[in-house]
């Protein structure tokens, strides 16, 4: 087995490979929205190459790889039959759009910098409790998951099946054309205003706790990936910069807003 910076080290490289073959995809189809279906995928594909440079002879080894797989591949195909539906993502044009007029940069420049080469090291860095534990799991080998193991492992699931619940409420709403333009307050949609990013936050930080329970260094070494995550999710490109346009374009969401929760899940507000 190799050291763990060693296995880091081929993970990265194999990532940035995979990144820029689908920019030229992205160059050649013009449209970067695909590269959603990608962030979760590419989790996969890290703890997959780090079990296969490490093993997964362990429990704590197997359950990683599992969670890690169910789900980042329920997501991506979500997000890739989100894609092929809906076609790009606006958010990405007005991105792309703004660097070219800011920068003089190509469109293929603008996507390779902006979006490939950004993603990549953030996705890297999400799913290093995965990736650290792999490997730690098969040098300092348990017997069994201790109680912060099975935790995490309840907490993973948990957050899965609650984004998966809240994603597949979503899908079913815009698909009835009487929606349009509607806000979805219903369901798990009544409690928080973000179902799927809560599910994927915790889901990530039930795989890092499955990570924790191996030793402490490993708690320590992986915890910047679930950190970054909430605040990416929580301050950053996630339910920030989603509700700034919901603002603009659905009628009634400011009340939406006032009277329901905007992460954790809770009970809606009352009018007095």
């Amino acid at each position: 087995m190799s050291g763990l910076p060693a296995m880091l080290g081929m993970n990265f490289a194999a990532l940035i490979a995979a990144v820029l073959i689908l920019w030229a995809v992205a160059v050649r189809i013009r449209d970067v929205s695909f590269i959603d279906a990608f962030w979760a995928f590419g989790m996969v594909l890290l703890a997959w190459a780090s079990a296969g440079q490490a093993g997964t002879e362990t429990p704590h080894g197997r359950w990683l790889l599992g969670l890690t797989a169910l789900w980042g591949l329920r997501l991506a195909i979500h997000l890739f039959l989100r894609w092929r539906a809906e076609g790009e993502d606006p958010r990405y044009q007005k991105i792309l759009g703004g660097v070219m007029k800011q920068r003089g940069w190509s469109w293929g420049l603008s996507a390779l910098v902006m979006v490939f080469l950004m993603q990549a090291p953030l996705l890297f860095l999400t799913c290093l409790p995965a990736q650290i534990g792999i490997w730690a799991s098969a040098a300092e080998p348990a017997s069994a998951l201790g109680v912060v193991g099975w935790t995490g492992v309840v907490v993973a699931l948990i957050g899965i099946a609650f984004e998966s619940v809240g994603d597949a409420q979503l899908v079913r709403f815009r698909a009835n054309p009487a929606n349009k333009g509607k806000i979805l307050d219903t369901g798990l949609w009544r409690y928080t205003r973000h179902p799927n990013y809560f599910g994927d936050t915790l889901s990530w930080w039930g795989i890092w706790l499955v990570a924790a329970d191996i030793a402490p260094w490993v708690a320590l070494a992986s915890a910047i990936g679930p950190v970054f995550l909430t605040f990416t999710l929580t301050r950053w490109s996630g339910k920030a910069l989603l509700e700034k346009g919901l603002h603009k374009t659905r009628p009634g969401y400011a009340d939406y807003v006032q009277r329901t929760s905007g992460f954790i899940p809770w009970p809606p507000k009352t009018r007095a």
